[in-house]
């Protein structure tokens, strides 16, 4: 049996999708911060079979839950104070993203102006549509291009 020790101040991002765990340690920007980070990869989980979880030690403040929501809003977000879950937080996909995805369409602006940000806006909520602020292009939520 594997055994992280619980942390006193942070963060344990739960019931990630099997996987995605770095995916969402490198769009959090993890590396950059100076705290203890756990991944936890393929855990069994009996509502999902495996799943990752992080721990993260450290201000709450510094997680951009709108990243971490339109990578996937089914993530569980445990608030920990003094070593106790204080908070769950849901998450909704956010209105509105920014430098998370990078628009593919060579007609889009944001492929000759490079420092333009690439923004998204939410277009359909129920299917998780994004479209490029620029060029209208489509993204599903879901990581595929329509």
């Amino acid at each position: 049996m594997l055994n992280v020790g619980k942390i006193e101040e942070g963060f344990v991002l739960d019931h990630i999708k099997a996987g995605k765990s770095l995916d969402i340690y490198d769009h959090l920007q993890l590396d950059k911060l100076d705290c203890t980070v756990a991944i936890i990869k393929n855990a069994r989980s009996d509502k999902m079979e495996k799943k990752d979880i992080l721990k993260v030690e450290c201000d709450i403040d510094m997680l951009d839950l709108d990243v971490l929501a339109f990578i996937d809003h089914n993530i569980t977000v445990n608030v920990i104070k003094n070593g106790k879950i204080v908070e769950k937080k849901e998450l909704t996909l956010p209105g509105q993203i920014k430098n998370v995805i990078h628009c593919h369409n060579p007609r889009c602006i944001t492929s000759i102006e490079q420092e333009l940000p690439h923004i998204f806006y939410l277009a359909d909520s129920k299917k998780e549509i994004y479209r490029c602020k620029y060029c209208d292009e489509k993204y599903a939520a879901s990581g595929k291009w329509i």
